[in-house]
């Protein structure tokens, strides 16, 4: 087994390139990666042509306990929208936004994909 495979913050890290390299053949435009606030991380952040998308990518390599998007909280998307605001703050931004969630199943290279578009509001 690789190294990535055992370290579980450079596992993440390359399932959110993964998902990233994805959503950017299905349209998106990637503007920032990681993006940390005092309350909270945004995975992704991309430009779905005039939109602002704050993308959190969840990976499981199995299904058996449950999807990867069922794993989104009401108590995890209160810390995005929070990181959010604070990005857009920050970066002095008053844009449309909307918040995404992919699910990635597997193990590489056998991976899925399972992308909620405006998977909740903010709040």
């Amino acid at each position: 087994m690789s190294r990535s495979t055992h370290d579980p913050r450079r596992r993440g890290l390359d399932m959110e390139r993964r998902a990233a390299d994805w959503l950017t053949t299905h349209g998106l435009q990637l503007v920032d990666t990681n993006q940390h606030a005092r309350r909270g991380e945004i995975d992704l952040v991309m430009r779905d042509g005039e939109t602002l998308v704050f993308i959190e990518v969840r990976h499981r390599t199995h299904t058996s306990h449950g999807h990867p998007l069922e794993t989104v909280t009401a108590a995890k998307q209160r810390r995005l929208v929070s990181a959010a605001r604070f990005y857009l703050h920050r970066n002095g931004l008053s844009c449309m936004c909307r918040f995404d969630v992919v699910g990635v199943t597997g193990t590489p290279p056998n991976v899925s994909f399972e992308w909620i578009r405006s998977a909740f509001d903010a709040f």
